[in-house]
């Protein structure tokens, strides 16, 4: 090997070397390859973590008890049962985010240049003709004409004509067909520009934004926010809930204050068949209205369903479950004097009052679905509505409160438990069925990170990818030259970044309207990019 050889191929080894070692770990991190490398990675642990159940997902432990030993060391060794917080997961989103803002970096100011603040105006005779779509017209016209007429052409079909003159010298030829540098031509060429949803070319960057927008939301997500409980009985205030954390197959929950106090004033369950149970499998709806005491922001009443949440200072209250104890929503009375006269007729609601017309005052205290007597305290079986019987506190005009029993089911006047109390006899005549309690579920997102992720980097990534590909940057110019033979040529010229098919009609179309013959177009075999940047 010479010399010269061996020196010309170690030029491109030394250059490489010359370049700062942070330049070329920055250049890798920005490269396309890696960001792509990057993202399927990604998709495929998202994908592990929705094929694998994960620990803080209902149901976890009874599936982890269903795995093999072997199963349970290798995923739990890898972090499968709680992917979305494992050190690599974020370490990924770390390296994609970083390669998305250099990437933007590196590649936006030349194509904002290229393709917004400075568009290609103007271009060379051969360079039209290498574009994926030209025609060639030979008119009478005078350029005068030619070009109003391209200008109407342009702004019927939505284009915004940009006119530019341009100035072009050459040599011309002698008798031989050689360059004679001694015959200077020069030729003036007016050039047609026109483009459309420029905007396009932006795109990229448009959902590196929301893409960047939703990795953060549900990092910080993860990171500051945490998973609790907490019950909710009629009647009851608290200001306590139940923080939960996750160690597999194992649930552990501490006692965490709140800043406010939880006042739970009804619950409701919708059932699809009323005479049925108040089991999952029978449910429309779950309600929970719950008042909340602040002493920073007062008092904020809310009702929460199981399509409807409740958001609160960061925290946001999802129907969770319930405690599936029979109990009773509201209760409906029958009352026989005992003296005799028409029934009464009553409805309560759980924990209300009601004052019948003498006086008598009736509350509702409690509800057993399935009734009997622990020594002398009332009790239930079982959770399910057997012998469901309301318990009651009524006190007549001027006398001392006495415990009543209300049975559903018709008693023999002669039972010592269905006796007249109070001057009446007691019948529960109906009630509507409902648990006794209500299990909240609570997520805190101080920063309100979920819905920044999901709502605004979410459905921005999703419309960003429907714009970006449903629409495409589309440029058309036209070339005007008169020949030395009188006629004016013009050359029509376009291109598009994506659905060449469609801007092919539209291509054609103003071709028609500028006389130029389209049953057989001109279609460039060669590559269509131009002077401009590439865009990533």
């Amino acid at each position: 090997m010479s010399t010269a050889e061996e020196t010309l191929k170690s030029q491109p080894a030394a250059k490489e070397a010359s370049i700062p070692v942070l330049n070329r770990v920055l250049d890798f991190l920005s490269s396309v390859r890696v960001g792509v490398v990057m993202l399927c990675i990604l998709v495929v642990f998202a994908m592990i973590g929705m094929l694998i159940v994960q620990q803080n997902v209902n149901g976890f432990d009874t599936w982890y008890v269903g795995l093999t030993p072997a199963e349970k060391m290798v995923w739990g060794y890898l972090g499968f049962f709680d992917i979305y917080h494992s050190w690599y997961f974020n370490l990924l989103l770390l390296i994609l985010s970083l390669n998305i803002i250099l990437a933007s970096i590196d590649r936006f100011p030349s194509t904002w240049t290229a393709y917004i603040k400075e568009p290609k105006l103007t271009a060379t005779r051969d360079w039209l003709l290498g574009r994926r779509e030209h025609v060639t017209v030979e008119s009478d016209k005078s350029e005068a004409d030619a070009e109003a007429e391209i200008k109407s052409a342009f702004t019927a079909a939505g284009y915004k004509p940009k006119v530019t003159p341009t100035t072009t010298t050459e040599y011309g030829v002698d008798e031989n067909g050689r360059k004679d540098f001694s015959k200077i031509i020069t030729r003036t060429t007016t050039i047609v520009f026109g483009q459309k949803s420029s905007w396009n070319r932006l795109g990229a960057y448009i959902i590196h934004i929301f893409l960047l927008t939703l990795f953060l939301g549900h990092f910080v997500a993860f990171q500051t926010g945490f998973d609790a409980d907490v019950r909710m009985i009629p009647g009851e205030i608290t200001d306590t809930i139940q923080l939960i954390t996750f160690n597999l197959d194992k649930k552990e929950k501490f006692d965490v204050k709140l800043p406010f106090t939880i006042d739970c004033t009804d619950i409701q369950q919708r059932l699809i068949d009323e005479n049925g149970g108040i089991d999952i499998t029978n449910t429309l709806d779950w309600r929970t209205q719950v008042k909340i005491n602040d002493p920073s922001y007062g008092t904020t009443t809310a009702d929460i369903s199981l399509n409807k949440p409740f958001t609160y200072r960061g925290y946001r209250f999802f129907q969770s479950q319930t405690i599936p104890v029979g109990n009773a929503r509201t209760i409906t009375l029958d009352l026989t004097p005992q003296n005799g006269g028409a029934v009464q007729t009553v409805e309560i609601p759980r924990l209300g009052s009601a004052t019948l017309a003498d006086g008598t005052k009736v509350e509702y205290t409690d509800f057993e679905p399935d009734f009997t007597l622990n020594g002398s305290k009332p009790d239930t079986q079982s959770a399910d509505y057997n012998n469901p019987a309301a318990v009651l506190n009524v006190t007549p005009p001027g006398g001392q409160p006495q415990r009543v029993f209300a049975f559903s089911a018709k008693l023999p006047d002669n039972a010592p438990i269905a006796a007249p109390r109070a001057g009446y006899k007691w019948h529960l005549a109906a009630f509507e069925k409902a648990p006794l309690a209500h299990i909240l579920s609570i997520k805190y997102d101080p920063f309100n990170a979920h819905f920044i992720a999901w709502y605004i980097g979410g459905f921005g990534l999703v419309g960003s990818l429907m714009l970006v590909f449903f629409f495409s940057h589309k440029r058309v110019w036209a070339s005007i030259e008169k020949k030395d033979d009188g006629t004016t040529e013009i050359i029509l010229a376009g291109e598009a970044n994506r659905n060449h098919i469609g801007f092919r009609d539209k291509f054609n179309k103003i071709a028609e309207r500028i006389g130029g013959s389209v049953s057989s177009p001109h279609v460039s075999e060669g590559p269509s990019s131009d002077e401009n940047p590439p865009q990533t």
